[in-house]
């Protein structure tokens, strides 16, 4: 586990409203994460607005009240310099998994590439692919795989161990594991978990999967209507909140609630 924790956040979001030119999709988010910090999840219903979050996060989408920052900077003012810095340092892994690479392109080589990007950025890992792929319970045997055989599932954990291999500070991780195997997801992100937590890397979870969350995140925020509406334990939102978001969460997965109360 890493002790090195930072008090000061690498990417910051301080009253955010944004959406795509209409009204706003989501509106006074107050969001911190921080090197060392234990993962944070953020739980909601389709069309809530979480993807949003994770994009104004990254600069894709631009603020239109509040602003985000990191290390202190506005996100959607970096400069072309620091672009390729704030790239390596923040990771995003989306649903769709691997996007833009040639089928018949080798995991060991994808993952290798993510190697190489780093160290040219000035982040060597000291990992291998091997190693990489470990992190996000893969075995060696997937390292001569054309990536355009994986399953979506098997995708999707690639993408992962690319984005583990520039070391980042912050990992934000949006729908990262719907297709992978229900009895595989739980060692999957056990697994990532331990690879952030030795990094040292924040973690953001977002997700429908309320047992995903469980396993990684102490802290969760609900989204609904475009604001958080519930923050805390995922046990205690479930057994304490009221708001009408929050209990069709917790009716729609009653086993998964069972477990956590």
């Amino acid at each position: 586990m890493s002790t090195h924790a930072d008090t000061t956040p690498i990417l910051r979001a301080d009253g955010l409203a944004a959406g795509y030119g209409g009204a706003d999709v989501v509106h006074g988010i107050d969001l911190a994460l921080a090197t060392g910090d234990a993962p944070v999840g953020i739980i909601g219903p389709s069309g809530a607005g979480k993807s949003t979050i994770v994009r104004a996060l990254t600069g894709a989408v631009k603020p239109t009240a509040g602003r985000v920052t990191w290390n202190g900077r506005t996100v959607t003012r970096i400069g072309l310099r620091d672009k390729k810095a704030f790239r390596t340092q923040v990771r995003r892994v989306a649903q769709e998994g691997i996007g833009g690479v040639e089928p018949r392109t080798t995991v060991d080589r994808v993952v290798a590439k993510a190697l190489s990007d780093a160290r040219k950025a000035g982040r060597p890992s000291g990992s291998t692919v091997e190693e990489l792929l470990e992190d996000v319970a893969l075995e060696p045997r997937f390292a001569p795989r054309q990536v355009g055989t994986l399953s979506g599932g098997e995708k999707q954990r690639v993408a992962l161990a690319m984005a583990l291999a520039t070391r980042p500070d912050a990992l934000l991780l949006d729908e990262p594991l719907t297709a992978v195997d229900p009895a595989m997801r739980g060692e999957v992100v056990r697994r990532l978990g331990d690879a952030a937590a030795s990094l040292g890397t924040a973690v953001l979870l977002v997700t429908h999967d309320l047992e995903l969350v469980e396993r990684l995140c102490p802290t969760v925020h609900v989204l609904a209507e475009g604001t958080f509406v519930a923050s805390g334990p995922l046990s205690t939102v479930l057994a304490e909140s009221t708001h009408p978001s929050v209990r069709e969460l917790a009716e729609a997965a009653p086993q998964a609630v069972q477990r956590f109360l």
